[in-house]
């Protein structure tokens, strides 16, 4: 494996401590949107969650997947051919990886793909054999794609730049309906016996932030997925009591496990209970923005 240069300078760009595996994953995933633009995946969808803020704002916690969502639904798209041209980039930047797809999901309109390669193999191209330390021999570095193809009514979309592992463009959703995505998931995410404390930092760094929440688009969301009636208004006053029961069901010891893996400093969980997110909503502010 012979990578390209810019992805070796990446590698150079990150704290000493920072994980290896989370250092190559998020190399990885900017590498496979370099590939998805060029491609002009991006004509057709736009790029959102986790990773998207991490990216595209600075968020300071790690991120596992790609998001992304059409912007008109099409229950019919074929995301085979964008997959294959980004294989072919990735290939051509240096990376041996498998890329597999899976079928939607009828009953959440997702369609998925993963992108897997050997992380000891990709570290020894990039630093070489001297530096590598308590890596396993099979131990697999993945990505996990995730596309809506049956998303709400259309909303405002915007261009933002990537600058690595070189300058390219794509498309994201405002930074208010990125938050009211993010609002969606808090309130309608369903747990099983994982509640995604990843959710609740996330909130706070919108909020560090000055965003507000669009609840326009909430609304539209929420209505989509079945949980609110569409005759029903979402107005600020109905949105915070939705946000303070929610707050009450979570078990906040499980919330600041889910994300704790994610963060460099364990330490700002320490403070989370119900009372703190109870005193932080008290700030949150909303807009309504079609």
């Amino acid at each position: 494996m012979i990578l390209d240069l810019s992805i070796k300078k990446m590698l150079d760009r990150y704290s000493d401590s920072m994980p290896q595996a989370d250092k190559l994953r998020e190399i990885l995933q900017q590498a496979a949107l370099l590939g998805l633009a060029r491609h002009r995946f991006f004509e057709h969808a736009v790029f959102y969650g986790g990773t998207a803020l991490r990216i595209l704002y600075g968020l300071d916690r790690y991120s596992e997947d790609l998001d992304f969502s059409l912007i008109r639904p099409n229950p019919d798209f074929d995301f085979s051919p964008f997959l294959q041209g980004m294989h072919r980039e990735l290939e051509s930047l240096g990376f041996e990886l498998e890329v597999t797809e899976r079928r939607k999901n009828e009953e959440t309109g997702i369609v998925s793909a993963f992108l897997k390669t050997n992380t000891l193999i990709l570290l020894l191209s990039i630093e070489g054999k001297s530096k590598i330390k308590g890596v396993h021999p099979d131990q697999k570095l993945q990505v996990k794609l995730e596309i809506d193809v049956d998303p709400p009514s259309v909303i405002a979309v915007e261009s933002k730049l990537v600058q690595n592992p070189v300058p390219f463009y794509v498309i994201t959703y405002r930074i208010i309906d990125l938050f009211a995505g993010k609002m969606h998931a808090v309130l309608c995410r369903s747990w099983k016996h994982r509640v995604k404390g990843r959710d609740w930092y996330d909130l706070i760094w919108y909020m560090q932030n000055g965003i507000p929440v669009n609840l326009s688009y909430l609304r539209e969301k929420m209505c989509q997925t079945g949980h609110l009636d569409p005759k029903e208004k979402l107005d600020e006053a109905k949105f915070h009591q939705l946000l303070k029961t929610r707050i009450d069901q979570i078990d906040w010891e499980l919330a600041k496990k889910d994300v704790s893996p994610f963060i460099a400093d364990k330490k700002q969980l320490d403070i989370w209970s119900r009372k703190f997110f109870h005193d932080v909503i008290q700030n949150l502010r909303v807009v309504y923005q079609s």
